[in-house]
């Protein structure tokens, strides 16, 4: 353990913990509503975000949580009222993000598509105490919402037609969900990157799926399965000197590996 020695390691500790349950919390709600790559398409249009921070000369990252809500906001609604059906729609995002980004930080001063690489490919030890403060309230806001609204959020990504007639309000809760999701991605970039935030949120999900009978049991394993790959990923990183984002979704893949190989023998037995 002597990583701990480090505060930065500490404070990393903390934010791989924080991340790794709040990612794959809001992620299985999007895998039950088959937009998995949700998380992807959100975090291209928070690059944008990112780099209008730097233009504006403001905090990255509280610029990509406002452009990254209402980039979610408009892509639920889109998909609701318009004729683009959901996979355009994310196509939509993953374009214009990359390249609003790219544009914007080209127009900042100094700025440099080099600038972007700590929000695209995640930089845990640079997390300092007002960003862990920043990533537990944002962290803490999403679980509660799982917590607070998980049956009605579950109903409706089940069947949105039997909870519109149950009377469940079910604008409001596709949009808290596309909300929910930007905060994720927001709070992520930071320990995993834009360009892998959304394998946090998928593959947790994915591996809890294959050894649980219940929604329920999915998003539990998820978030210990996120939690796991998140503190595995960074020591991974800090002993091999490797990025922590991408140790931390190898990690993530491989438990997965390990969950669908139970599964099957399971099965055979």
């Amino acid at each position: 353990m002597s990583f701990l020695q480090f505060a930065f390691m500490q404070r990393a500790l903390v934010a791989a913990v924080l991340v790794g349950a709040a990612a794959p919390a809001i992620g299985t709600f999007l895998v039950q509503r088959r937009l998995a790559l949700m998380g992807d398409g959100i975090g291209h249009i928070a690059l944008t975000g990112v780099a209008l921070g730097f233009l504006l000369g403001t905090a990255p990252v509280l610029t990509a949580i406002v452009i990254s809500i209402l980039g979610a906001v408009a892509i639920e609604l889109i998909r609701e009222r318009g004729r683009t059906t959901g996979d355009v729609a994310l196509a939509l995002l993953f374009y214009g993000g990359i390249a609003g980004g790219v544009l914007l930080i080209g127009l900042s001063p100094g700025g440099s598509s080099a600038t972007l690489v700590s929000y695209l490919f995640g930089s845990l030890s640079s997390v300092r105490p007002i960003d862990l403060v920043v990533i537990a309230g944002l962290s803490v806001a999403v679980l509660g919402v799982v917590a607070v609204f998980g049956r009605e959020l579950f109903a409706v990504c089940f069947d949105e037609e039997v909870a519109r007639v149950s009377g469940l309000p079910v604008r409001f809760l596709n949009i808290l969900v596309a909300v929910t999701a930007a905060v994720t991605v927001t709070v992520a970039m930071r320990v995993v990157g834009l360009l892998l935030v959304s394998a946090l949120m998928v593959v947790p999900v994915a591996a809890a799926q294959q050894l649980s009978a219940s929604f329920r049991a999915t998003l539990t394993g998820a978030c210990v399965v996120g939690v796991v790959a998140s503190v595995g990923g960074l020591i991974m990183a800090f002993y091999a000197d490797v990025a922590p984002g991408a140790s931390t979704v190898v990690l993530a893949l491989g438990l997965f590996l390990v969950a669908a190989l139970g599964s099957q023998l399971r099965t055979v037995r």
